[in-house]
């Protein structure tokens, strides 16, 4: 099995309950850091289209700026409305100072 995983940052890059935009593989991913763990969503709100990356992090959540529709960093899974489609989570793994995500390969079923 190859490896799929990309360089999508540097883990300094990344600000604690903080969240940077990133290009993997062609795919816009939002790369996050909460409650010490790294996480990668794509960069787009299932509701309204919107950047994700520009929106608040806490509590292990990423919030849309627009409208408020949170998503659980775990899953993908909409925790708030007016969102009810989940986003697509991808792998992380931390490589040295470098945060890699696998973009082929999501943890969830989710699609935009």
């Amino acid at each position: 099995m190859s490896d799929t995983f990309e360089r999508a940052c540097a883990v300094t890059d990344v600000p604690d309950e903080g969240v940077v935009p990133v290009e993997v593989g062609g795919v816009e991913v939002a790369v996050v850091k909460s409650e010490g763990q790294f996480f990668a969503v794509r960069d787009e709100c299932s509701h309204a289209q919107i950047q994700l990356s520009e929106g608040d992090v806490g509590e292990c959540e990423i919030e849309c700026w627009l409208h408020g529709s949170r998503f659980d960093l775990r899953t993908g899974e909409p925790t708030s409305l007016p969102a009810y489609d989940p986003v697509p989570v991808y792998p992380v793994r931390l490589d040295g100072d470098d945060v890699l995500v696998d973009v082929k390969n999501p943890l969830n079923q989710a699609s935009l």
